[in-house]
């Protein structure tokens, strides 16, 4: 399951991605790790890194559509994901880069500006990367007080006036997708600029980083309606749909991460000895590293099943509107798990300047906070759990997506309203097929959550605290994401051994959160009721743990190391 770059990549049908992938690992490989690390600490701009993505037309290859590019060209998400894992698996500066591109192309691959398609298009090819000007310093990504405008003109022309702030990309973009207003009136607009241009001001790099994360100012920029890519309701559709694009890389940027964290911490823990006995020897050592690794696989099949969910959407089926936050949230959170507890078995060696790990424990934490915090993605999700558990649809079966395909509907989403019309189907069939302790566990506790919603839900006041309703939240997390780890599980061949103690985790998150609101001081004498009876413990099986520690985790010793 997990990505070992000396051992190549997952499989791919056409020949052309499978090469593109190879030679972003070997160009990784090459500058070795000790100069990933010397440009991470002086905070050098990765030129290097985009001269090599220019010469192999990595971005311009898997960033445009076909019919704006050469032979190869599409948005394949199968494919794009890997990137993701890659990129954030060598450091999350370059992922940066790329994340960010596919931002500010969301704006512009959705609008009906062919003009500005097909600039966009040449630029791809030249090596260009894009920006997405969306949050402000005062508002953050507040769309409603948006601050930019654009002040018409006598003959039909604008002036853009105002600030954005938080933008990655933003000193080197070949073009930055604008979001703000038209001044004297509530028309939101999206338009394109271009940096070079005298009347933008790139005022500064925000953050003390690798990456330029600007604040620009745009000072009477001159607009024409060949630069504007939507207005109005349709402005504010491409922003959010734009934002449900991209936040999906987050979760695999966090994989990516963790699982080169995991190579090392193992490497490092075997090879050391305390008190005559080696580090993975000691009970508490092996039980971090197999939770870690249960953690970091269940991450994976979570982020692959809900790949296939986004590329097979349609008007009618708009259930990634679920499983694409829970990537960019739960994922992300999951991420954050993992290198806690591969950080309590290395301890001090985390810190060390050599260390991939020392760059993955500060960058791990960025992931949940980008593209709308856990909480706004968690108050999102939770509109969908009324229909989830109790409106289930009648759903064709979705199979794994890895077929070399454009995936159009991504920039033709439609509009961001009626996400309490949205059914899903019933999450009962596939937890069925599993005949595990622990799953058999997991279900009672969703049973009596489920039975919670029916005779103990929320009053009116906590359904106004707003902590009440995330740890709510939380809960209905992990029967969503137990059930795409279970439908996925048989597709990639994962044993009984690991999906059980899968659940294991599982189970103890769950007493975890039903703990916290039994804890609440809002809640009712009938909701502790329940929350008594969600708190369980999973079923141990020392044999079976023994099985995933020999065969999966301790393997893992010496099976991959960064080339210095």
């Amino acid at each position: 399951m997990l990505l070992n770059p000396k051992r190549g990549v997952r499989e791919y049908p056409d020949t052309a991605s499978r090469e593109l992938m190879l030679a972003v690992i070997d160009f990784f490989e090459t500058k070795g790790l000790a100069r990933v690390k010397h440009d991470d600490h002086e905070r050098i701009w990765y030129q290097d890194f985009l001269d090599f993505q220019t010469e192999k037309r990595l971005f311009s290859t898997l960033l445009t559509p076909p019919e704006y590019g050469d032979e190869g060209c599409r948005w394949d998400t199968w494919r794009n994901c890997e990137l993701n894992e890659i990129l954030g698996f060598y450091g999350l500066a370059y992922w940066y880069t790329w994340q960010v591109t596919i931002l500010g192309l969301g704006p512009i691959w959705m609008s009906d500006n062919e003009e500005v398609k097909l600039k966009t298009a040449r630029f791809l090819k030249e090596g260009g990367i894009f920006a997405f000007g969306l949050s402000e310093k005062e508002h953050g990504a507040d769309l409603y007080s948006s601050e930019m405008t654009l002040v018409p003109q006598e003959g039909g022309t604008y002036l853009a006036r105002g600030e954005k702030y938080y933008i990655g990309n933003a000193n080197n973009a070949a073009l930055v997708s604008v979001f703000g207003k038209v001044a004297g009136s509530d028309d939101y607009v999206f338009f394109a600029v271009d940096p070079r241009h005298e009347k933008y001001d790139c005022v500064r790099n925000v953050c003390n980083s690798q990456n330029y994360v600007a604040q620009f100012t745009l000072n009477d920029y001159p607009v024409t309606d060949a630069d504007i890519l939507s207005r109005g309701r349709e402005a504010w559709d491409t922003s959010l749909n734009t934002v449900n694009v991209g936040k999906f890389n987050l979760g695999w940027a966090s994989i990516g991460i963790s699982t080169h964290a995991f190579y090392e911490a193992i490497d490092h823990a075997s090879s050391r000895r305390l008190f005559d006995h080696s580090v993975t020897d000691f009970p508490h050592i092996r039980q971090f590293f197999v939770d870690a690794y249960c953690r970091l696989v269940a991450m994976k099949l979570f982020a692959l099943r809900g790949s296939d969910y986004l590329r097979t959407a349609s008007p009618d089926d708009r259930r990634y509107l679920l499983y694409d936050p829970l990537v960019k949230m739960k994922v992300t959170s999951q991420g954050e798990e993992v290198i806690n507890l591969l950080w309590e078995i290395i301890a001090a060696k985390g810190f060390e300047k050599d260390m991939y790990f020392e760059m993955a424990a500060r960058d791990i934490r960025a992931l949940p906070k980008l593209e709308g915090t856990v909480h706004v993605n968690m108050a999102l999700v939770i509109k969908f759990m009324k229909n989830y558990f109790f409106q289930p649809g009648t759903f064709p079966e979705i199979p794994e997506v890895r077929q070399p395909r454009h995936d159009a509907f991504l920039f033709d989403q439609g509009p961001t309203k009626g996400l309490g019309k949205i059914h899903f189907h019933d999450y009962r069939p596939v937890y069925d097929r599993f005949d595990l302790p622990n799953v058999r566990v997991f279900k009672k506790q969703i049973r009596t959550f489920k039975r919670l919603l029916m005779v103990a839900r929320p009053g009116k006041k906590q359904i106004q605290d707003i902590d009440f309703l995330l740890i709510l939240g939380e809960l209905f997390t992990l029967v969503v994401y137990g059930q795409l780890i279970l439908e996925n599980a048989p597709v990639h061949e994962v044993d009984d051994d690991v999906l059980d103690r899968i659940f294991d985790v599982l189970v103890r998150d769950f007493s975890k959160f039903a703990l916290q609101l039994y804890s609440k001081t809002s809640s009712t004498a009938r909701q502790r009721f329940f929350c008594r009876r969600m708190i369980r413990k999973p079923i141990a099986d020392p044999a079976r743990f023994e099985r995933v520690w020999e065969n999966h985790v301790d393997s893992l010793r010496g099976a991959y190391r960064m080339n210095e």
